[in-house]
């Protein structure tokens, strides 16, 4: 496989999932503080306005879901969804259990035909699969719901939809409310610390891809008290110029699996602080680069690296 290709394949599998993550200060204190799920879950048959600004009727509560992708399946395992499963992608490795559903091909794209044949009453997609597989599923009388959140707060209110949607309602504020005491936690010893270093957060190497602001990446980095050096130029995620990188000269750089080697040897780095200082750090793309509860643990190991004078190795 040449670099072309393999390069597209990691993108599709990691920045599909709208990688282009998000948030804004503006948005932390009202994720921290506030719920985002009405006080009584809806009743199946009304209608529900998916990501994608759709209106998606459920006619009744779903008993046999397919998933479409890897965040996708772990919200449902996390709402206790699990027997409700019937269909997930190869990507899917989480949690264990997973890997013990019937596959449907691909995260994009997947197998058609394997999906109708498990003949599924809602189907969780993303935006990916907006233009030709939610179409293709809906024409064969499938219901499909796609969550494309891109902030840490509307992953948060995707939580709370696919709750609602699937009658776990309860199950999504409990683990929304946990989620965000363990965020609020974070948040306020960071606030605390006057310094807060540049980072720069490696997506993929080849080109260089990072983040900028309005993704839930940025999010994880400026509640644990670092700044993006990215985070005033652009939106969403973005390819860019090593030189780029050099000049905004990081005091912190995050790699993610794929990348963490070359973000520790490149010579092109090599005079940047985070390099002279010995801090560049591997995260764990499943962690960071899924809209998943998983976030949580995914703050914890940023603050640990943005300030490990403050923050312990998470444990585990």
């Amino acid at each position: 496989m040449d670099n072309f290709n393999l390069s597209w394949r990691r993108m599709v599998t990691r920045f599909t999932e709208r990688l282009p993550m998000v948030l804004g200060i503006a948005l932390i204190a009202g994720l921290v503080l506030t719920g985002c799920a009405p006080d009584q879950p809806a009743p199946a048959g009304d209608p529900f306005v998916d990501d994608l600004g759709r209106l998606v009727n459920i006619e009744e509560t779903p008993r046999r879901i397919v998933s479409l992708s890897p965040a996708n399946t772990e919200i449902l395992f996390a709402l206790g969804l699990d027997g409700k499963v019937v269909g997930v992608t190869n990507f899917c490795d989480y949690p264990p259990e997973a890997m013990e559903k019937e596959t449907v091909g691909d995260f994009y794209p997947p197998d058609i035909e394997k999906i109708v044949a498990l003949d599924p009453d809602l189907i969780v997609a993303t935006d990916i699969h907006r233009h030709d597989v939610i179409p293709a599923l809906e024409d064969k009388g499938f219901t499909v719901f796609a969550l494309a959140p891109q902030t840490l707060q509307e992953v948060l209110e995707c939580l709370h939809k696919l709750g609602e949607l699937t009658g776990e309602g309860e199950a999504a504020r409990q683990l929304v409310s946990e989620m965000q005491r363990r965020i609020a936690e974070i948040q306020e010893k960071a606030a605390a610390i006057e310094d807060r270093p540049r980072v720069l957060y490696v997506t993929w190497h080849d080109p260089l891809w990072t983040v900028g602001r309005d993704t839930w990446i940025d999010d994880l980095i400026t509640i644990a008290g670092g700044v993006n050096i990215f985070s005033a130029y652009f939106e969403s995620g973005a390819m860019v110029e090593v030189e780029w990188a050099i000049f905004l000269n990081p005091e912190v750089i995050i790699a993610g699996d794929w990348s963490y080697d070359w973000a520790n040897d490149a010579t092109e780095l090599e005079g940047t602080d985070a390099r002279l200082n010995g801090r560049v750090y591997p995260s764990d793309d499943n962690l960071v680069q899924r809209s998943s509860p998983r976030l949580v643990e995914a703050l914890a190991w940023f603050a640990h690296f943005i300030h490990p004078e403050v923050f312990e190795e998470p444990a585990g």
